[in-house]
């Protein structure tokens, strides 16, 4: 039925699926991590340690931007084509302020945190409890961060017109896109 043929055939095709999957097996095995092992923190990059330290956003607020709420580094940057007043800018470089000191104060936590958790697991004592106490004060410290970011879009959205959020968001790439083009502002937001 089968001829002598159709059995090398389908021997060789077995054997070529085989090294492949072999091949893949064995690739999937490899770590994606290989380049961050000499790390002064292993879990944070190094620009994300810059970041932290000197509070950047680091997509911390992505959430209110990109529902339509500006921030106020972005505002300031933007003060001239948004025509913000002399009070505007006033009101929202008092927000930033605020939000520049705490963030850099709570992303110094957070590497000082990760930093210890580093530590941690190069010490073969390191309890269970101790990973837990530790994560979840860098959960705590990511979740402050996070928040303080958010309410500076908040606070700054308060003190801009619907317009001038439309107009941010045309200025920021956002037209066309979410609540942007419709000046969203926390008090417009249905109760």
């Amino acid at each position: 039925m089968f001829g002598i043929r159709s059995v090398v055939l389908w021997f060789c095709t077995l054997m070529a699926l085989g090294s492949v999957a072999r091949t893949a097996f064995g690739q999937e095995r490899l770590s994606p991590y290989p380049d961050e092992t000499d790390r002064e923190i292993k879990a944070l990059a190094p620009e994300e340690v810059a970041g932290l330290l000197d509070g950047a956003g680091l997509g911390f607020a992505k959430a209110a931007e990109l529902n339509g709420v500006p921030g106020p580094r972005h505002v300031l940057e933007l003060a001239s084509e948004l025509d913000l007043s002399g009070e505007q800018r006033a009101r929202v470089q008092v927000a930033y302020d605020r939000m520049h000191g705490e963030a850099v104060e709570l992303g110094a936590l957070v590497v000082e945190l990760e930093r210890e958790l580093d530590r941690a697991f190069a010490d073969p004592r390191l309890t269970p409890e101790k990973v837990e106490r530790l994560t979840i004060e860098i959960g705590n410290a990511r979740g402050g961060l996070r928040a303080t970011h958010l309410v500076a879009h908040l606070e700054t959205a308060e003190v801009l017109s619907s317009e001038q959020i439309a107009r941010y968001g045309h200025l920021r790439g956002y037209s066309g896109h979410s609540d942007h083009d419709k000046g969203h502002r926390p008090e417009d937001a249905p109760r």
